[in-house]
């Protein structure tokens, strides 16, 4: 059974990583996407992988009118938006609060968080209209805090905190807000945050060691999640943050 069958998904940050392995799954599931990302190469590789029924959109969500145009595009090439899903995001820095710059403390505010409030602020209305919902790739990070990340972290705090208020502001238009929150996932983007570590050479068994289910996984056992978050299967859920961690917030484990 297609969980999605017509369902119209707006996502960001879709052409790589998490978002990728989203961006197959909802595929999979019978939806069509319009993916966005600033990776023009890794959008080229999505509409050919894809296919003509779907699109792919160039634009920075950290910027107002890029994000505008995209959903205005959306909803003239499709017809409608029945969920938005904001998986774009950033990690970098790895330093703690101290050493990070006012340059990089907005980037990561911008790219993580100010991203959620436009994709909000410009497609609301077309969720009030499909009754949609609303999904964001959050972390574990954000409950349990991350050594040497405190921007990061604390970008993930507003999410969860956004989510619930969120659900509870759209709930009379029955739309539902939800988040999703991995701990370790191999993607590109942990790899070469991986390679950049002082322990590079021991990260590999220190991730699959913090999951109590013992391995650190692919995106797509995220993307499973999303799929179920933005179906009806979950008609009854919203202001959800759920944790796709193995475990991880049972206490992170390190190896001997």
């Amino acid at each position: 059974m297609q969980l999605l069958k017509d369902k119209i998904i707006f996502l960001t940050g879709g052409s790589k990583g998490i978002g990728f392995e989203c961006a197959k799954k909802y595929v999979e599931a019978g939806a069509t996407l319009a993916i966005v990302s600033n990776d023009d190469a890794s959008l080229v590789h999505c509409q050919e992988l894809f296919g003509s029924r779907h699109t792919t959109i160039s634009c920075d969500v950290s910027n107002a009118a890029d994000v505008e145009k995209a959903i205005n595009y959306t909803v003239k090439k499709f017809g409608r938006i029945d969920a938005i899903h904001n998986n774009a995001g950033i990690a970098n820095p790895s330093k703690p609060l101290h050493d990070t710059t006012a340059e990089e403390w907005e980037a990561l505010f911008n790219v993580n968080l100010k991203s959620m409030f436009y994709t909000t602020k410009f497609g609301l209305k077309d969720l009030i209209a499909s009754e949609g919902c609303i999904l964001t790739t959050s972390s574990l990070v954000a409950e349990i805090g991350q050594e040497n990340h405190a921007a990061y972290t604390a970008t993930k705090g507003a999410i969860n905190a956004l989510t619930k208020s969120m659900a509870l502001d759209y709930a009379k238009y029955k739309i539902r807000v939800n988040a999703v929150a991995p701990a370790g996932v191999w993607t590109p983007m942990l790899e070469e945050w991986a390679t950049a570590q002082e322990n590079a050479a021991e990260i590999k068994e220190y991730l699959d060691k913090i999951h109590a289910l013992n391995y650190c996984p692919a995106g797509d056992v995220i993307a499973d999640a999303c799929v179920f978050l933005l179906s009806d299967k979950a008609r009854f859920m919203t202001g959800v943050i759920m944790p796709v961690s193995g475990g991880a917030e049972l206490g992170y484990r390190r190896s001997n």
